[in-house]
């Protein structure tokens, strides 16, 4: 993990020089011009030399980086493997038994031979088999509903809190009851075997999941600010580029590696007899929750507040001062997009090699492996790439964007063949990058359009708006099981719909920074030469003389 964390030192204090120049009016024009030491040494593609002389923020330490890291490792397996995976199996162990399909148990609707197993537990997620409101929902579907609550439930709790992240001292207390929340409720699933008692489950864990990622992209934005001055000339926009975009990147790897780990834990457990999934199936959820808990480590480790000048007239609407901001709600256009358009090929992938294809049952961990372990070479080997076209967020998300053009568009085309295990692992590889680079620079750029002091308010907006995307592609891809062509045919559009967005919308990050004054132009008075690492401000203070 060390090569994940860049160095961070103390920054000395600051040298002053001050000097007089005689002017021709009859007064002195003295000079005073602090900056910070020189650069000492360049790493991982940043400068260390870069702070805040008028809203100084210390440095992230070692072990708070670290605990960021580990926080995303805890959580990220939430929307991307419990929720969408375990719970859809979970439910469909407390319906009963679906009747036999026309082709029979031990075939797919495509004529190719299956193991009795795996069809039985594709009809019992995708059969309609849950009455309620004089309606039929399949297992699927009631995962949906339970999220859509959880969504719901979470958007006046997160209107709430959303003062309170910028401002006081109550992150802490924010951050740890919504971990704490979410991961108690992961618990008591296997408790009562009824298809009801899962709404309230599902519902407060993503509630609370929504709240705790709202607590965790705020840090990032803070921990970022600390590489940077408060006003930060244009030739020195890759710093904060590359600090954020590493940041993110190793905390999205973190999360791969505990989304890899749950779903080869889910494999394993719906390996053994066919009257203990259930149980099996909770112990995955008791495992997952503990891991969830276990992120509180992050929690208090991270504790940065932020002292700002000024505070609101009304809080009730603190929450809507994002819609001041035109480069921000773009940006979160673009965070659904990429939310809606990787959760719609992940689970119609699935849907698609489970219930059609008929492979060994092994292919599925394999797709779930390459799905989220690929990723730990690919992300990193991106950011060389970014430095050396230069390539801000929005680069990267037309990157992401084209990747899922690119598989939703094969998987459309392809849909009607008998796909090999060869083309299921690359496009797990494939699908796999691009998910995670939405999901690394879709924050990055949200929060580069965020106003020094907001990034509370701002993060709540990122958390709930990417759950709906994620709930809208499940939605989309669970409402239609056995037609694929209709699950990338939709993703495909949701995916051109966002690179035609940023490539036509005018977006830059350093568009975003310089509107949310984070950044100026090289033309305004007070910037500092070029190629210096050092931050200079120059004050001239006019003193009247006595004649």
């Amino acid at each position: 993990m060390a090569e994940m964390i860049p160095d961070i030192e103390t920054i000395q204090e600051e040298s002053t020089t001050s000097t007089s120049t005689p002017m021709g009016n009859g007064h002195e024009t003295e000079i005073k011009i602090e900056k910070l030491p020189e650069k000492e040494e360049e790493e991982e593609g940043y400068s260390k030399g870069y702070v805040s002389l008028d809203d100084y923020e210390e440095k992230p330490a070692r072990v708070e980086v670290l605990g960021w890291y580990f926080y995303g490792f805890c959580t990220y397996l939430i929307h991307s493997v419990l929720i969408p995976i375990v719970f859809p199996l979970i439910v469909s162990q407390t319906v009963s038994w679906p009747p036999q399909p026309a082709q029979g148990w031990d075939k797919s609707p495509r004529g190719l031979v299956c193991r009795e197993k795996e069809t039985n537990l594709y009809q019992r997620l995708t059969y309609r088999s849950i009455t309620g409101s004089n309606h039929n929902f399949s297992p699927l579907e009631w995962t949906s509903i339970s999220w859509s609550i959880g969504l719901i439930l979470a958007a006046p709790i997160l209107g709430s809190i959303s003062f309170n992240l910028d401002y006081g001292s109550q992150q802490v207390l924010i951050a740890a009851a919504a971990t704490a929340i979410g991961a108690i409720f992961c618990l008591p699933v296997g408790l009562f075997k009824t298809v009801w008692i899962f709404l309230p489950y599902i519902a407060a864990i993503v509630a609370a999941h929504t709240v705790s990622t709202a607590c965790h992209t705020r840090q990032l934005g803070l921990m970022v600010s600390s590489f940077r001055p408060t006003t930060l000339q244009q030739h020195g926009i890759p710093i904060r580029r590359a600090v954020s975009g590493w940041f993110s990147i190793f905390a999205t790897v973190a999360g791969c590696v505990g989304s890899a780990i749950i779903s080869a834990f889910t494999y394993h457990m719906l390996g053994g007899s066919s009257d203990q999934e259930f149980i099996s199936l909770w112990i995955v959820s008791i495992f997952s929750g503990l891991m969830w808990f276990g992120g509180m480590v992050h929690v208090f480790t991270s504790h940065r507040s932020k002292t700002n000048p000024t505070i609101p007239n009304s809080k009730l609407l603190y929450a809507f001062s994002i819609f001041k901001y035109p480069r921000a709600i773009g940006s979160l256009v673009g965070v659904f997009l990429s939310s809606f358009t990787t959760m719609c090929i992940f689970t119609g992938g699935v849907l698609f090699i489970v219930g059609q294809l008929c492979l060994k049952p092994v292919v599925l961990l394999y797709f779930w492996l390459v799905y989220f372990i690929f990723p730990l070479i690919s992300l990193p080997l991106c950011q060389p790439l970014q430095h050396f076209l230069k390539a801000d967020a929005v680069k990267m998300q037309q990157l992401g964007f084209l990747l899922s053009t690119a598989t939703s568009g094969a998987g459309f085309y392809f849909q009607e063949k008998n796909w090999k295990v060869t083309v299921v692992v690359i496009f797990a590889a494939v699908q796999g990058t691009s998910t995670g680079l939405l999901h690394a620079f879709g924050r990055v750029l949200l929060l580069d359009c965020s106003p020094s002091g907001k990034e509370g308010a701002f993060s709540i907006w990122f958390s709930w708006i990417k759950s709906l995307g994620t709930f809208a592609g499940f939605a989309v891809s669970s409402a239609v099981p056995g037609k694929i062509g209709t699950s990338f045919g939709i993703a495909f559009c949701s995916a051109m719909l966002g690179i035609v967005m940023f490539i036509f919308g005018n977006f830059s990050d350093f568009d975003g920074a310089e509107d949310e004054g984070h950044v100026k132009d090289d033309s305004e008075r007070g910037s500092p030469v070029h190629g210096l690492d050092a931050v200079a401000e120059t004050k001239e203070h006019v003193l009247q003389e006595t004649p």
